[in-house]
């Protein structure tokens, strides 16, 4: 293997006169002599001095931007400003020319639809580099906290038979070919001569499967890639994407708003903590898009300042009877500031959680106790028999980021409720099972992991920070 040491290593610890070799991509080139170098183990780049009478003209005509590089030589103590460490550069290799006259990618700034279009070179940019480190961060966090809690990692089916969310917006998986399936005496597709035998879809949620872990394991959780083929054009949907779904036995409700709460303030505590310099770069970034704008047009916070906000503050709870009475007895609603009008029985707006979370409270806030019209047959019913023990996690700027509930333990409120909402107590018997044999109470909930990695990073689209993004007429790489 080619003997090399990470850039992030020796900026960590640089050993002064020690000989090094580093590889990388050049981010610039200054002076024909400077190379700021960066292989992608950090967001700080390495200076590197070209020695004139050590390096050819032939060579330093090939140095260009985002050209691979490897460089040896000895490190010393930096003379310029912005770095303490540089490399005075002995030997230079050219691993990799790049062509500027066809490269996509430029030292300039690019629109965020450019750079969608070329994700296979994206990635190269400070902006998504910075991202795609702090999503690795996030998932190795959300791993971390719950074995470090006594869970257990459990993968649930991909394909799958049900509708967890009985929203019905599921991609269809079959080995059929399309041009001539099998038919029923009726002319429907026959999927008894599918693969599986039965009709089957990628999945939308691991929870129901989840459920069965919990009833045997105790606490497990999830986390895998789902699947919604709602046809939405926006900067906050995807098509496929990943959540994590933890399910707990002998847990309310309330339990259920301790452990989200934890949750979220644990994995931006370990960000904040592990990637502060790409923070501090998105940051920045974010400052000098919005420092043009109206500041009604702008973010309620910095960065840094908006992830503090969530973990320097207890979570505040209120009931979504007590939610909908404060956003029409604000001043907002009464003077006309709301798109949406705040009505008892309806599903809260991005802009009513905001309000609530920035202006109301400042702090971040859970909604618990839904009306059941507007919630999943799953979720336990609450005394009133009017709602539901179900609870959403409200972040500044971008709203909702957990969804969860209590879920029904009792078999016969169960079979009562998914017959209102006419899902097949047949198609799902092994779920009713699980309240008929052992049965305890459970809770859980769903986090949106590119949901997530918007609010830590600031990203204005949920594009920018799955690396290839799955939507609405868009299969590339």
């Amino acid at each position: 293997m080619m003997s090399r040491i990470e850039v992030a290593k020796v900026l960590a610890d640089p050993k002064i006169g020690e000989q090094v070799t580093v590889m990388g991509w050049v981010r610039a080139f200054r002076s024909n002599r400077f190379i700021a170098l960066n292989d992608g183990s950090g967001m700080d780049n390495l200076q590197v001095v070209v020695d004139f009478e050590k390096t050819d003209e032939a060579t330093r005509n090939r140095i260009k931007y985002h050209a691979c590089v490897k460089a040896t030589g000895v490190l010393v103590e930096s003379q310029g400003a912005g770095q303490s460490v540089e490399l005075q550069a002995d030997e230079i290799e050219i691993l990799g020319d790049i062509n500027l006259d066809t490269y996509p990618i430029q030292p300039k700034k690019m629109s965020m639809e450019f750079l969608r279009e070329n994700a296979h070179l994206r990635m190269r940019t400070n902006t998504f580099s910075a991202v795609f480190r702090i999503r690795h961060a996030v998932a190795f966090a959300i791993h971390k906290y719950f074995n470090d809690n006594g869970y257990y990692y459990m993968h649930t089916p991909i394909i799958t038979g049900s509708d967890a969310e009985g929203a019905g917006e599921m991609f269809r998986v079959t080995a059929f070919d399309p041009a001539s399936p099998p038919r029923t005496e009726t002319g429907e597709v026959d999927y008894k001569e599918d693969f599986f035998g039965k009709a089957t879809n990628l999945t939308v949620s691991g929870q129901l499967q989840a459920e069965i872990g919990a009833m045997a394991l105790g606490k497990v959780y999830t986390f895998g890639p789902t699947f919604r083929a709602e046809n939405s054009n926006t900067s906050r949907h995807l098509a496929e994407f990943w959540m994590i779904e933890p399910e707990v036995a002998f847990c309310d409700i309330h339990g259920d708003m301790d452990l989200a709460e934890d949750f979220v303030q644990y994995l931006i505590r370990y960000v904040l903590e592990h990637n502060r310099a790409d923070l501090e770069f998105l940051d920045k970034r974010i400052q000098d898009e919005e420092k043009n704008l109206p500041t009604d047009k702008r973010r309620p916070m910095g960065l840094i300042e908006m992830l503090r906000f969530v973990v320097d503050n207890e979570f505040e709870r209120i009931t979504y009877t007590q939610a909908i009475h404060l956003l029409r007895d604000s001043k907002d609603f009464k003077k006309g500031r709301f798109e949406f009008e705040p009505v008892m029985g309806k599903d809260l707006q991005a802009e009513h959680e905001r309000y609530l979370v920035e202006k109301k409270f400042k702090k971040p806030v859970i909604v618990r106790d839904y009306p059941k019209g507007i919630k999943a047959f799953y979720m336990r019913m609450n005394d009133d028999n009017e709602t539901v023990a179900a609870m959403d996690v409200l972040f500044p700027y971008i709203g909702e980021v957990i969804g969860g509930s209590q879920r029904e333990e009792r078999l016969d409120k169960l079979v009562e409720r998914m017959e209102q909402m006419d899902v097949s107590t047949e198609e799902l018997s092994w779920y009713l099972d699980l309240r008929k044999f052992g049965g305890a109470p459970h809770a859980g909930f769903g986090l949106g992991f590119e949901r997530i990695i918007l609010f830590i990073t600031g990203m204005g689209n949920i594009r920018d920070v799955i690396p290839f993004p799955r939507t609405p007429g868009n299969a590339e790489f």
